[in-house]
């Protein structure tokens, strides 16, 4: 499987948008090299706008502009899209319901040797609640274009979250639909559900095959979309498991395991083990390294599937 970053697809769709739409616009707070918007820049500099290292204003600009018709993406770093500039998102974008996209890579800590400072972990759960915001979370290139292009569509806040490391592709471009608000299962099962979003479905589909060798027989479902989440698909699987594991590059307090345990709790109560980073900050080194520091492993989902399915 080739191996490819989600910021690196984000860069491609923006590209293939302004050639079918006009009102595709593209801000940035000087960090387009590193979020590859700059690919959007090259080929249509006249909507294409550098606010600077001014958060604030890149959130504002971007209602702005979305008051005028266009269709706004704003870019940075995870960490300064959703913390620096959470109020003007709150206030300026999903209170008056505007129809901005903010695409935020280098999220999770596969920033690596970046470290804490740089290392967004609280993302999702910032996003997930303000009101009229929809949280999207890509697993690859392809579910990327595609999200890209949904959020294109879609009237009103998006929130995409993008990673700055190559994941492997999961995802076959001519067959794969994107649909927001609808998960994708990956692997039929029938002894624990396992939920993955963004890096972590490739790890889920690991841990599959070593459950396998194992006779256990997992259900992998890709929840790329957060907010709204797929309340049905996760109960009807639930109920034919009895339990589940949730995988998230985040905290566990206020993500994915957060979202899947709501809905549980209220529908189809269960044991739910979450893999995710142990509200903890991180630290500086390679992605690889802190995938396995902070647990974040196709065998650190399998323990929890085990430990899961002990529970039922």
């Amino acid at each position: 499987m080739p191996n490819l970053a989600t910021r690196e697809a984000y860069g491609k769709a923006l590209v293939e948008l302004g050639k079918e739409n006009r009102n595709v616009v593209v801000l940035d707070a000087d960090l387009s090299k590193s979020t590859k918007t700059a690919d959007f820049a090259k080929v249509f500099p006249e909507r294409f706008f550098n606010i600077g290292i001014a958060e604030a204003d890149l959130m504002g600009t971007a209602a702005g502009l979305a008051t005028c018709g266009k269709i706004p993406f704003a870019s940075t770093f995870a960490v300064f899209a959703t913390g620096r500039a959470f109020e003007q998102i709150r206030n300026s974008i999903c209170y008056p319901n505007l129809n901005v996209k903010i695409a935020a890579t280098h999220a999770g800590i596969t920033v690596g040797e970046d470290g804490a400072s740089h290392q967004s972990i609280e993302d999702i759960s910032l996003m997930r609640t303000i009101p009229n915001m929809t949280v999207i979370v890509p697993c690859d290139d392809v579910e990327t274009m595609a999200a890209i292009k949904a959020a294109a569509e879609y009237v009103g806040p998006v929130y995409i979250r993008l990673g700055r490391s190559s994941v492997p592709t999961i995802n076959d471009e001519h067959t794969y639909k994107f649909e927001i608000g609808k998960v994708v299962k990956l692997r039929e099962g029938k002894d624990v559900t396992i939920f993955a979003t963004g890096i972590m479905v490739s790890e889920a589909l690991k841990a599959y095959e070593m459950l396998k060798e194992k006779g256990f027989e997992a259900e992998v479902i890709n929840i790329h979309t957060i907010k709204p989440i797929d309340a049905k698909a996760i109960v009807e699987s639930v109920a034919k498991t009895g339990c589940a594991v949730t995988c998230e590059e985040h905290n566990i307090i206020g993500g994915l395991g957060s979202a899947v345990c709501e809905v549980l709790a209220e529908n189809k109560p269960a044991p739910v083990v979450r893999v995710g980073v142990k509200d903890t900050f991180g630290e500086s080194g390679k992605p690889a390294e802190l995938m396995k520091h902070y647990g974040l492993t196709a065998e650190n989902i399998v323990e929890a599937a085990l430990k899961a399915m002990s529970k039922k």
